[in-house]
């Protein structure tokens, strides 16, 4: 907690007066972010750092492998269905981006099994993604880690789909669906194109 609290010392030495009128701003006029990334858990991939955005200006979910589950409105709880209603549904957010990521360990878990200590939720809640498991699998890659997280991004794409509020937007032309990955050892980032394959942005 101690490093916490001095980051949060530097923040407000440095950060926050940069910032004051931003958060200020959003304080009283609510926020209209620009886009919902969801993204993984892992501490290595941060939406806000990739892609450089200022307070306000995207909303983020994380969870463990940037995972969508589908449609299910039930008595269950959903935190990652909420947040998608909240953001698509209340702040009307134009663009949702599943964000992938390289080394992603929930991938892992996923091909090889969750480790002994991540079988209450991790081992059933990455058995959303057993069809990118199957697909990566035969498609025979080079680097089956790879394909599997990129597979997984599709996964997600296609549960999207599955939620009526977010077809009804994507058909409608006000809300677009979007897949990337990003690598942790060279910063950059790929994103899905028609074709199904992913292709670096340009720097």
């Amino acid at each position: 907690m101690d490093d916490l609290i001095a980051g949060y010392r530097r923040f407000r030495a440095a950060g926050w007066p940069e910032r004051r009128r931003v958060f200020q701003t959003l304080a009283v006029d609510g926020q209209r972010p620009i886009a919902l990334v969801l993204g993984c858990v892992d501490s290595r991939v941060d939406p806000g750092m990739i892609f450089d955005a200022a307070p306000g200006q995207i909303l983020t979910v994380r969870n463990v492998a940037n995972l969508v589950p589908p449609y299910a409105p039930d008595a269950a709880y959903h935190g990652t269905s909420a947040a998608l209603e909240f953001g698509v549904r209340v702040l009307e957010v134009p663009h949702l981006v599943v964000l992938g990521h390289g080394m992603c360990g929930g991938v892992r878990a996923l091909l090889d099994g969750a480790p002994a200590t991540a079988r209450d939720f991790v081992a059933p809640w990455m058995s959303l993604a057993e069809p990118a498991r199957r697909r990566a699998l035969e498609s025979a890659p080079d680097d089956l880690q790879r394909a599997c997280e990129h597979e997984v991004v599709k996964v997600s794409l296609a549960n999207l789909m599955t939620f009526p509020w977010i077809a009804e937007r994507v058909a409608a032309g006000s809300l677009t669906l979007h897949g990337a990955w990003f690598a942790i050892y060279s910063g950059r980032l790929t994103v899905l194109g028609p074709d199904g394959t992913f292709a670096p942005v340009g720097a």
